[in-house]
C-alpha cells in the first residue's frame, strides 16, 4: 500500500505539464570558488608578502630611531671622514626602501602571482561549466 500522491492530472488542455522530477542539472565536480581552499592560500601568500615588505622597509626606520634616541654618541661618531654613523644610517633609508619594493615584487611573483592565475583559470573553467549545464537544461 503507497501513501505517495497520485501523480497529477492535465484538467485543462492548455495547462503545461509539470516540470520533469530529478535534478535538472549535474552538481560540479569540485567545491564552488567562494569556499575553496586556494583562495585561503593565496591570502596567506599575500599577508606575509606585505608583512616582509613593511617589516623591511620600517624595521630598519624603527632602529634608525632607537639608536637616534638611545645611543647619540655611536650616531654621532665619525665612520669615514667626517661623515657620522647617523648621516650614513639616514643615507641608506632610501636604498632599504628600494630593497623593500624589490621584496614585494620577487614574493608576488614568485608566490602570490602564480596562485592568482590558477584561482582566475579556475573560476573561467567554473563559469563555462555554469554556462554549457545552464544551455543543457533549458
Amino acid at each position: 500500500m503507497s501513501h505517495d500522491p497520485p501523480p497529477p492530472h492535465l484538467t485543462y488542455p492548455w495547462q503545461t505539464p509539470p516540470p520533469p522530477t530529478g535534478p535538472a542539472h549535474r552538481p560540479p565536480v569540485h567545491a564552488p570558488l567562494g569556499h575553496h581552499s586556494d583562495l585561503r592560500v593565496l591570502r596567506g601568500a599575500y599577508r606575509r608578502q606585505r608583512r616582509v615588505a613593511t617589516l623591511t622597509a620600517l624595521g630598519y626606520f624603527v632602529l634608525f630611531l632607537v639608536l637616534s634616541a638611545f645611543a647619540p654618541s655611536l650616531m654621532t661618531d665619525p665612520v669615514a671622514t667626517g661623515l657620522p654613523a647617523g648621516l650614513l644610517l639616514a643615507l641608506l633609508q632610501l636604498p632599504v626602501t628600494w630593497l623593500a619594493i624589490v621584496l614585494y615584487e620577487h614574493t608576488a611573483r614568485r608566490h602570490v602571482d602564480p596562485l592568482a592565475d590558477r584561482i582566475r583559470k579556475q573560476s573561467a573553467l567554473d563559469a563555462k561549466r555554469a554556462t554549457r549545464h545552464e544551455g543543457t537544461a533549458r
